[in-house]
């Protein structure tokens, strides 16, 4: 069986909270507490391998596992994207273009090994192993594109966050009303809902005179947790329920 979730808009919506989540979180961590972006970097790494073990040698899919896999790419992109912009001083474009081609790599590498860039039927611990690496690197781009339209375009925190919600819109169109591949349209989305998550974090934590909604790190992370962990527990109760029938058809 595949151990990752099936595609639908649920799974969309979770993602969205937790890339959010991510963005508030490493942000949290790095500038309110003051650990620093490097310091920050190297603890959500580490978070990050000891949650892909756990995954990868999961034998089915836990939707508590995943999604804590997913939420440490979101925290540990967030840092590692910072530490290239700011403290390496690389720049939003220069750190954007750098792991673009990064993210290209993975992929083509991902589609001439495999042949295919389809997440249904993850099963091979090569496959899986791409999958999550593809993953933090669209994460930590996700962070940089979200800084450079929130930051440097001049669209400001609302503006960068409509923009990235108006291109998931023609994803969206384009799944329903088009013959482009699923494969490729769900790549987009994903690289997509990540700066649409860093400029929602922008807009939930800054402070008003800089276009935000002033909830702060600390705000912004406790509640996205809750909507988060409510989805989860949603996930988890319907994913048991499925597998019940299954366990008593085969006794």
């Amino acid at each position: 069986m595949s151990k990752l979730p099936q595609i639908t808009a649920f799974f969309w919506i979770m993602k969205i909270c937790a890339t959010t989540l991510g963005e508030t979180a490493g942000d949290l961590l790095s500038m309110t507490l003051n650990v620093g972006y490097a310091v920050s970097s190297m603890i959500l790494i580490g978070v990050f391998l000891a949650s892909l073990v756990s995954q990868l040698m999961s034998k089915n899919y836990n939707p508590l596992l995943y999604w804590t896999v997913i939420l440490s790419t979101s925290t540990a992109g967030t840092t590692m994207s910072d530490y290239m912009d700011r403290t390496l001083g690389l720049g939003y474009a220069t750190g954007s273009a750098i792991l673009v081609t990064i993210l290209l790599a993975i992929l083509a590498f991902w589609r001439f090994s495999i042949g295919s860039l389809s997440v249904n039927n993850v099963k091979t611990p090569k496959v899986e192993l791409l999958y999550w690496t593809a993953i933090l690197f669209s994460n930590t781009l996700g962070t940089a594109l979200g800084d450079f339209l929130a930051d440097t375009s001049g669209l400001g925190f609302a503006g960068g966050a409509f923009l990235i919600s108006s291109l998931l819109a023609l994803v969206l169109a384009a799944h329903y009303f088009t013959q482009i591949s699923a494969v490729l349209l769900f790549w987009v989305a994903f690289v997509l809902t990540r700066p649409f998550g860093a400029t929602l974090g922008d807009v939930l934590t800054k402070p008003h005179e800089k276009g935000g909604l002033n909830f702060g790190t600390i705000g912004s992370s406790i509640v996205l947790l809750s909507i988060l962990g409510v989805c989860i527990a949603f996930t988890t109760f319907k994913q048991r329920r499925l597998i019940a029938p299954e366990t008593s058809s085969n006794e």
